[in-house]
Formats: C-alpha cells, structure tokens, sequence
C-alpha cells in the first residue's frame, strides 16, 4: 500500500506534499532562501541528534501503525468470514473500507494539522486507531467490523500525512533524506509484521495486536505508540509550525532544543521565516488553474501515473494475499503470505537505493515489466487449474508470481509515482495539484480492493491478465510521456514536459 497525502487542499499549502514525498527518496529537495552557505549550516545542525532521533522515533510509530492497518485484511480473509458468516460483498467492502476512510483523513489532515499542530494531529490520530480496533475486536457482524475499519483508515489517513510531515520540519538537512525514509520503511514493516502475526493468531488476537501498537506490546515487548502517545509528552512540536502560527519564543526554544543548546540557530531560523513569508506571498491556486495550458501536461502525468499505479492490483493483490494463494490450491497459504511479508522490506530498501542511482523513468519501467511478468505467471497458474493442466504446477506459478510481482512493486512502482510527482508541479500549484492526484490514488485503491474478490469469482486468470495488460500499459506511457526528472532543475523539468 503506497499512499501519500498532503496539507490543505483549500488554503493551498505547497510546503506540505514536497515534504511529504521525501520518504521515498534519500536526495535532499527543500526550498531554503539564501542558502549559499549550506556547509556551514549543515555543521551547525549536527551540534545534537539526540533528540531529532527521539522525535523521529516517537512519530514513526504512527508508521508502523499505518502499515499494521493495511496488512490486517490479508491474512485473516477466511477466518472473519468463517466466524462471522460474512458473503464475499461484506468482506470485500471490509478490506476496502478502510481507503474511504483514509480519503476522509486526506482531506482534513492539513487543516488538523495545521490547527492543533503535528504532535496534536497524532493524538487524534492514535485515539480514532484505538477506537477502530477495539470496535473490530468486539465486533458481531459486519456493521461493527466496517465502523473500525473505517475508523482506523480515518486515523491512519492522518497519521500517513502528519508523520513524515513532523520528521521532515524538525531534522537537520543533512540528516533530512535518510530519517524520512525511515517512514515508508516502517509503513512496510507494519504490514509485513501484520501478515507474519496474523499467519500464528486468530484475526481478533491480531486486531488486540493492532491495538497494542498503540497501548505498547508488540514485537516481543516494543512499545512503538506508547512512545508516540507519552513520548509526545516529551519531545518538542515542530518548529516550522510554531513560527507558521506566530509564536516566536516556543519556534526558537524548539529549534534551539532539536538542534542542541550550544548550537548557533539564527540563520535557520531565518530561513525557515523567509521560506514562510515567500511562501504565503504565492497566490493561492484553485482547481481551475490546473486546466491552464502550462500545467496540464503535469497534472496529466501525476493523475496518469497514480492510475497505473493503482490499476495494477496492488490493494487487490497485497489486501487478498492469504486467499490468492490458498485459491492457487497451496498446501499452506501461510507459507505464501510469510514470503511476501518477507520479502517486502529488503526490496524497498533496495528501491531507495537504486531511485537516484538509476533514474525515474527506467525504474519504472523495468518495475512495470516485472509486475507484468508477475501477473503473467499468476494468471497462467490459474488458468492451467481451470483446465486442469499441470496441476503440480499451479502452486508454484501463483506464489511465484505473486512474490514477483510484490518485489517488482516494491522497487519502482510504489514509489516512483510519488517522487515524481513532488517534482513535476511548479509550487505554486503543488497543493492543489497534489491533493487531486493524492484523491485519485486514493479512489483507485478502494476500487481494486473493493472489486478484486468479484473478479477472481469472475475469472482468476482473467483478473491477473488485466493486471499485467495494465502494467503493459504503464511501460509504453512513461517510455512515451513520462519525462527524467533525475538531477534536473525545476525549470528543466517543466520546458521537458512542455516542449
């Protein structure tokens, strides 16, 4: 599940989607005024990391929770539907419920955010999670599961938002590109624990260990939120907010605590008030301006980019994981949904890696090609099934297949789409344009998760030969449309995507 979102769509925030995209990306992409000496700055922000560590790791907790949330549905299909007597309509609006509540959460996670602040926007945010998951552990019948569903898409809808925000306003910039990839790492270890977890448990012993992430007590003992809950008591709000909202004394008493006592922060400080006012100098953007001749190639491309991304099957695939492969007729699905767990850390690791080594554009289209050949394979297994060919076979064309097809994923088209997306719009329009292909994403999410039983009911083969025909798709579009953005300027950018 690779979800961003950004600030607030009406009073066009442009800062919050540039920060928010950084996670996926180690390379530095900030507007700072007057940065001529950047050497000297950097020496000055690593006078103390302690607490930048701290704070960094308070907040990535609501990561983990995300991705606990995402993960939950996929090992736990046959067994809530067993319980429950759920029909295939229930559970398919249970797992996908959870991004309607998410959109909610995109659109007024920038003004919560913006009102009570960062650290302010994660209590609420933990406090919806709790309540979701309790509601899902007591849950009778679908109504009460699709309550908790929706409430903890709600919270993590903020959470997705707020927490690479946080990390992105108070690290140093010299420690900026690898402490915000932490988020999209964490977001993925949450999911893969989610699968591991709930291959050993019942689905409401996982939905308990959903809520410990928030009271403390997973993995052995961790206590990721209950250091996001008291550990918020400790750390100090982000500065750039502070100073966003007018008050001086707490915005230098942050800066100064983050960046160590003995550190000189004047010219930060400066910086970060000269970067607010130039900012709300720029007319605001309305949803009109994106029609404009000089922005909608852009817009074209972000919206585009999201489509294939979703359309490839990812929420459908990643949400239905367990079903798929017991569908495939494996001995074990755990044993499949463990590998895919499993496989989905390092990848992503590697995918951060590559992004500024290999460029946009070929990593996208080489992860496109593998997530063809992933549903290729998976589609061949149950197609040889329907026709009872190669039995022995089918099992392990549809775990291959589907772990390709993850791998593929997680290296390129997970995350690609969102770094090219905060570099193709000028920032003027980043809000605005952000928020409507963050919509989009979001839309596409709930209709392939929403709709993937149907199609497997359907046709098994058919619905991964939809998904690879999708993938074919995404390779000719960015070969064709799709412009390098790698080391180029923002100017350079908008005359390639122009010309």
């Amino acid at each position: 599940m690779t979800i961003r979102l950004q600030g607030d769509v009406e009073q066009g925030e442009v800062y919050g989607l540039e920060d928010l995209e950084k996670p996926l990306i180690f390379e530095e992409k900030v507007v700072v005024i007057n940065d001529n000496h950047e050497t000297d700055q950097d020496q000055e922000s690593t006078g103390s990391i302690g607490m930048v560590l701290l704070c960094t790791f308070v907040a990535v907790c609501g990561s983990f929770e995300f991705g606990s949330c995402v993960g939950y549905s996929a090992p736990t299909q046959s067994a809530i539907r067993g319980d429950l007597n759920l029909s295939i309509a229930e559970y398919s609006m249970f797992g996908s419920i959870l991004t309607i509540g998410a959109m909610f959460g995109a659109i007024t996670s920038g003004r919560i955010a913006d009102f009570i602040g960062r650290k302010g926007a994660m209590r609420v945010s933990a406090c919806f999670c709790i309540t979701g998951w309790l509601a899902v552990f007591f849950s009778t019948g679908p109504s009460s599961l699709d309550v908790g569903r929706i409430l903890t898409g709600y919270g993590i809808g903020v959470f997705s938002y707020v927490v690479p925000i946080f990390i992105a306003e108070i690290a140093p910039k010299n420690l900026r590109g690898g402490l915000t990839t932490l988020n999209q790492l964490m977001i993925v270890t949450g999911s893969s624990t989610a699968f591991l977890i709930g291959s050993a448990i019942t689905w409401r012993g996982l939905a308990l260990t959903g809520l410990k992430v928030i009271f403390g007590n997973i993995l052995q003992g961790l206590v990721p939120c209950v250091f996001l809950l008291v550990g918020l008591c400790f750390v100090p709000e982000s500065p750039r907010w502070l100073a966003k909202v007018g008050h001086e004394k707490e915005f230098r008493d942050a800066l100064q605590k983050l960046r160590g006592k003995d550190a000189d922060v004047t010219r930060e400080a400066a910086e970060i008030q000269v970067y607010l006012e130039t900012l709300q100098a720029l007319p605001k953007a309305k949803l009109l301006n994106l029609l404009e001749s000089k922005y909608i190639r852009s817009v074209i491309i972000g919206v585009a980019l999201m489509v294939f991304q979703q359309f490839g099957g990812i929420n459908g695939v990643g949400f239905y994981a367990s079903e798929t492969f017991a569908s495939a007729g494996l001995s074990s699905a755990k044993i499949g949904t463990i590998a895919y767990a499993c496989i989905q850390i390092p990848i992503t690791m590697l995918g951060a890696i590559l992004m500024d080594k290999s460029g946009r554009r070929p990593l996208m289209m080489i992860s496109a090609t593998g997530t063809f050949l992933g549903c290729f394979l998976a589609g061949t297994s149950f197609f040889l099934k329907g026709h009872g060919l190669l039995l022995e076979w089918v099992p392990i064309l549809a775990v291959a297949g589907v772990l390709i097809y993850v791998s593929a994923f997680s290296i390129g088209m997970g995350a690609v789409p969102w770094v090219i997306m905060s570099e193709i719009f000028p920032i003027n329009i980043k809000g605005i344009a952000g928020s409507l292909v963050v919509l989009v994403n979001w839309l596409g999410a709930w209709v392939v998760s929403f709709t993937f039983n149907f199609l497997m009911d359907w046709s098994s083969s058919g619905t991964f030969f939809v998904y690879s025909g999708f993938s074919v798709l995404t390779v000719l579009y960015v070969a064709k449309f799709v412009p390098e953005t790698k080391g180029k300027t923002l100017e350079e950018i908008q005359k390639s995507i122009n010309s």
